[in-house]
């Protein structure tokens, strides 16, 4: 449910007829109202195991802003700041208090967070990396690109048939071998494209360092069963404010950003809690907002 469809049902539920300015008058005082809810849901990511991070270009007030994410399992909480770094991802507020494995691409902000239990980079990026090699490089390149590419695969379905059977944890001659293909396969590509001589190469031989640099972070999801192979829960939650951009364009002020953000973070949630919008909406609006783990 969108932001302007949310704020007509509470203009509607009020008696009151969905004009411009009652909608933007319901859509404050949906996002007062429910603040409670959103501070349980923060709480409640803060406090999780694992967490799905991702941000995304929102344009408000006809400038860029940007949407960060943060969920894990019911939880989803949407916020929209000015800059799209770490000054957003603390004003978001789950990373600075975050204790657990953070999920996300290889964008160094996310770094910057020493206190989290451990990184888990997104292996649906780099395969999209190693398949554009296997496109554009050498003979050579396509080799070593397509080795890392079957030591990921191999891994991910080997984790999902542990998951699947109950196993704590992959097989560790399986698991040995494979990881020892990723390595190697790494350790090729540095020296193929040791000379960086253009773009293609430098990117190549950038690819092949942060592979081996970060080889824990990429195959983390073959060592610790609760880790994903992809972070695509992130793309997921994020994708409605993809879709509210391009429809309309724009957010008319960074008020209403907040407010879209705030009431598709409560919805959200209460949708993965089996809690319909129409429920949800209509408890913000009698001034007892639905909050995680109330019932």
């Amino acid at each position: 449910l969108s932001r302007d469809r949310a704020c007509q049902a509470i203009a509607e539920l009020a008696g009151c007829a969905p004009s411009p300015g009652a909608l933007a008058a319901a859509a404050r005082k949906t996002a007062g109202l429910i603040a409670p809810a959103l501070k349980e849901i923060a709480r409640q990511l803060i406090s999780s195991d694992v967490v799905h991070f991702d941000e995304t270009g929102f344009r408000a007030a006809g400038r860029l802003a940007w949407v960060h994410s943060a969920s894990s399992g019911k939880f989803v909480l949407v916020t929209v700041h000015a800059k799209r770094g770490k000054d957003g991802m603390a004003a978001a507020g789950v990373l600075p208090s975050f204790g657990g494995i953070a999920v996300h691409d290889a964008w160094k902000p996310y770094d910057s967070y020493a206190g989290v239990a451990g990184h888990a980079l997104c292996n649906s990026h780099l395969l999209r990396e190693l398949i554009a090699v296997t496109e554009t490089g050498t003979s050579l390149d396509k080799t070593w690109a397509q080795q890392a590419i079957g030591a990921l695969l191999a891994l991910k379905d080997a984790a999902e048939a542990a998951r699947e059977a109950g196993h704590a944890a992959i097989g560790q001659q399986v698991r040995a071998e494979h990881e020892d293909w990723f390595r190697k396969a790494a350790a090729t590509g540095i020296a193929l494209n040791a000379g960086r001589n253009g773009k293609l190469q430098q990117k190549r031989h950038a690819l092949a360092i942060r592979m081996q640099a970060r080889e824990d972070d990429y195959l983390r999801f073959a060592r610790d069963p609760r880790v994903p192979f992809t972070n695509n829960e992130a793309e997921r939650t994020i994708r409605m404010s993809k879709l509210r951009i391009k429809i309309s364009g724009c957010m008319r002020s960074m008020t209403g950003a907040q407010e879209f953000c705030a009431i598709r973070s409560y919805l959200a949630t209460a949708a993965r809690h089996g809690i319909s919008a129409l429920d949800a909406l209509t408890r913000a609006f009698q001034a007892s907002p639905w909050i995680p783990g109330t019932g």
